[in-house]
């Protein structure tokens, strides 16, 4: 067969040659065209994009999301993609405008590399923002900055965020569902290398391969939470669980709900505790669908220390009916209570929400004066919660000495709409428990 070649012209006697391979494009009389100023800025732009990878630790740049649009990021770390280049790379990015549970690895095509921003030393960096920032706005930074870290100090919290960073287990299979983990959870070391575990959903022991879980899932014979069942009312059940009796799963518990909680301490040591599990029930068992714990004595009247709804059961009313259930506990106690702090975000939002609609139901009714030792008394609410809720509400006011509770019923119904609706109600004749008594 014959050779393919750049067909040529001629015309007026002069060469006029079709580009082709690595060929250039030659004018009439013999010379390169100059390159297009679009061209050019596109070559500088590439060999630019180009001279900053790797991306550093540290950099700022915009991302492409799962909603499609850029968002802004913090590059918090990155890792070396098999097989690739010596500058491919995954990033590992905190989203600045929301929080640290959507953080993820994301590929180099998700970042725009035309938006990225000088890496700053960011000592200097905060030194010089907190110059140019009132003492009121520096404040409100602070604040944001430590929310649900309040109990720590900024060295203790440094070594918090940078312990915790990056998400270790990035989903976990529970009973039917895959779900997204949100943040990191210390499981022993054997498991650092697991992107995905495998949960039994009764016992909860977590296993590394899908093969593992269905091998014990033929010799498990639980079919809901150890412990007693305390309340069932239709196919909702509550099971009390002794940490004492029942340490591994206590602890494996608080391993699983790490994975979705940021700003609590896990604790290794679960006797002290009582956990009280939620269950959907069907045909083939008691699904957890969330829990709280408790101190088994509490100096602080805590009694609640964690709550968590897992995500597939969110947006139901399950979290109302955790915290409206923690409180039905502390009447049958005869005490007052109130969660530990520090509260997560989602938790002060569903405790406000909860003290806003049970305070605001009892004045509605209410006829006459009733001060807050009455309330507290009535709902077992701590009187400082009842106070600052009336006061974020701005239905309390200071006269002659004491607090005034205003409760105009137009306000009162405004407030009501506002907190929403209350979620599933605790059937208290449904609950058979006694408070919990050291045994011998």
């Amino acid at each position: 067969m014959g050779s393919l070649e750049s067909p040529t012209n001629t015309e007026n006697g002069s060469a006029l040659a079709t580009a082709g391979g690595n060929g250039k494009a030659l004018v009439a009389d013999g010379h390169a065209p100059e390159p297009t100023r679009a061209a050019s800025e596109f070559d500088v732009s590439r060999r630019r994009r180009a001279s900053m990878l790797p991306l550093e630790v540290g950099t700022r740049v915009m991302c492409r999301w799962r909603d499609g649009k850029h968002h802004p990021v913090k590059v918090i770390e990155r890792r070396k993609v098999s097989f690739g280049g010596p500058n491919d790379y995954e990033y590992y990015v905190h989203y600045t405008e929301f929080n640290r549970r959507l953080d993820e690895w994301v590929k180099l095509e998700q970042l725009d590399l035309d938006s990225v921003e000088t890496v700053v030393d960011e000592k200097v960096e905060d030194k010089v923002t907190s110059l140019k920032m009132t003492r009121h706005q520096k404040r409100k930074i602070d604040e944001t900055h430590v929310e649900g870290h309040e109990e720590l100090d900024a060295a203790s919290l440094r070594e918090h965020e940078e312990f915790t960073k990056v998400k270790n287990i990035a989903t976990i299979e529970l009973g039917r569902y895959e779900i997204e983990t949100w943040y990191f959870s210390p499981f022993p070391p054997e498991y650092n290398d697991c992107v995905k575990l495998f949960f039994c959903e009764f016992c909860l022991n977590f296993m590394k391969r899908k093969e593992q879980l269905q091998r014990h899932m033929r010799k498990c014979d639980l079919k809901h939470p150890p412990g007693d069942e305390i309340y069932r009312s239709g196919t909702l059940s509550m099971f009390e669980v002794d940490g004492k009796k029942n340490k591994v799963y206590g602890q494996n518990l608080c391993y699983l709900a790490k994975l979705f909680l940021d700003h609590k301490t896990l604790y290794y040591d679960v006797d002290l505790f009582l956990f009280y599990i939620l269950c959907e029930c069907d045909d083939r068992g008691c699904h957890m669908v969330g829990y709280f714990s408790k101190e088994k004595h509490s100096e602080e009247s805590y009694n609640l220390a964690c709550i968590l709804t897992l995500p597939p059961y969110q947006r139901k009313g399950y979290g109302k009916f955790l915290i409206a259930f923690s409180y039905e506990l502390s009447k049958k106690e005869g005490k007052v209570g109130t969660p530990e702090r520090p509260l997560s975000d989602l938790g002060m939002l569903s405790y406000r929400g909860y003290w806003t609609r049970v305070l605001l139901e009892i004045l509605k009714k209410h006829k006459g004066n009733i001060s807050i030792k009455e309330l507290s008394d009535m709902t077992a609410i701590k009187a400082e919660d009842i106070l600052n809720t009336l006061q974020s509400l701005e239905l309390i006011q200071y006269r002659k000495g004491q607090h005034v509770i205003c409760a105009d019923p137009k306000v009162l119904d405004r407030h009501l709409k506002a907190a929403g609706r209350g979620g599933l109600e605790v059937d208290v004749s449904k609950l058979i428990w006694t408070p919990y008594k050291e045994q011998g």
